[in-house]
């Protein structure tokens, strides 16, 4: 038993568990002295809220959390993804609009499609997502352009781009936002509507939740298992480690860089048709020269998920979780960005933690090899 129990504490994995869970204790600890300086008299009961998330909203509170959590579940994978393979992919933004755009057009436009326009929807916004990540792909490839650099500027004019294209196609003027889509393109709430609803009275408020977040579990799921089960996802990783040792050992290194860019913006892209298909009581694309959060969200999500795509869509459930709770604060007097202030610190001290985590296992090889000597040293006494 005791033996079990020092694996389990040595093993990769619980050293990975244990590293984003003192992250996120040191920066709620940290949050509450944020708290204490903004509202001292409050400061407990406003932990309190965020503590309890979602669950402040009842059974629609949980539901909105599902809901939050599905697009950053997306955007994280996508960056996971790509820093697995070796690349920074910091162009999410750019990709999740585009994908989330195309979702729209189809959705607006293709009725003729009918109980199927939501399915085409969010493969058009898959492939717009991999589409707009293939040309940092090929420029890192062939031209050694660095992707942080070229998927910034392809964040700007994806999002200008499609500022543009909304105003000419689908368009309310009105509101100065993109227009509802059909009925029949948005994602199917398979029930979930009926489980994360509040009653009062003949009262029914439910959440916005719907059949995305499972469509956002079955692609970390598939990606987990490309990754680590497949001679494919081997391959990403190897050129990820060392391009030229992989060009040795006869893999196709640029055909790997441009493959992992691509699907990590299809990932990107499809997270933006899971959060704008979501009906009339969704989300809408503002015609603003602002950037797309839900892409840079994946960065903070994919570092405290230790790009492991299990471990993503945890924490992309926990930052919907005190993402939530942070919006009920304002039933107190503080300013709502609060938790965005927590959210940064959490991810710091996530950073760190990686730095302490590569120090223990520094600590442990030693350890090992100091114990290897002895042993061997031991044994050749012995043999004297």
């Amino acid at each position: 038993m005791k033996k079990k129990l020092v694996s389990l504490i040595d093993s990769p994995g619980f050293l990975s568990a244990m590293s984003s869970i003192s992250a996120i204790v040191l920066g709620l600890l940290f949050g509450f002295l944020i708290l204490l300086i903004s509202n001292p008299g409050q400061a407990v009961q406003g932990l309190g809220i965020i503590l309890q998330g979602g669950f402040s909203g009842g059974a629609k509170g949980i539901g909105q959390v599902l809901y939050l959590a599905t697009p950053i579940i997306m955007t994280g994978l996508a960056v996971g993804f790509a820093f697995k393979t070796g690349l920074f992919n910091i162009g999410t933004p750019g990709q999740f609009i585009v994908g989330a755009y195309v979702a729209i057009y189809i959705g607006v436009k293709w009725t003729f499609l009918g109980g199927v326009q939501w399915i085409v929807a969010l493969l058009g916004a898959t492939v717009a997502g991999g589409l707009w990540a293939l040309i940092p792909g090929i420029l890192k490839a062939y031209l050694n352009v660095h992707e942080v650099i070229a998927s910034i500027m392809m964040n700007y004019i994806g999002m200008y781009t499609v500022n543009m294209l909304i105003k000419r196609t689908v368009y309310n003027s009105l509101k100065n936002q993109s227009m509802n889509v059909a009925a029949t393109a948005e994602i199917p709430r398979f029930g979930m509507d009926k489980v994360f609803v509040n009653v009062k009275g003949n009262l029914m408020d439910t959440s916005t939740v719907n059949g995305g977040f499972f469509i956002a579990i079955a692609a970390a799921v598939v990606i987990y298992i490309l990754l680590n089960k497949t001679k494919f996802g081997y391959e990403l990783k190897a050129c990820g480690a060392n391009r030229f040792a992989s060009r040795y050992a006869g893999i196709n290194e640029k055909r790997t860089i441009v493959l992992s860019m691509v699907i990590s913006g299809m990932l990107a892209g499809l997270g933006g048709g899971l959060l704008y298909l979501s009906g009339a009581n969704g989300r809408h694309i503002s015609v603003i020269d602002v950037l797309a959060e839900e892409g840079f969200n994946g960065i903070s999500v994919a570092l405290l998920g230790l790009n492991n795509p299990i471990g993503i869509v945890f924490s992309a459930l926990f930052i919907a979780y005190i993402t939530l709770g942070g919006n009920y604060l304002q039933r107190l007097a503080f300013m709502p960005e609060v938790i965005n202030i927590i959210i940064a610190v959490i991810i710091y001290f996530a950073a760190l933690s990686l730095v302490v985590r590569q120090v223990i296992m520094y600590l442990r090889r030693r350890r090992e090899q100091r114990a290897a000597v002895k042993a061997a040293a031991s044994e050749g006494g012995a043999q004297e």
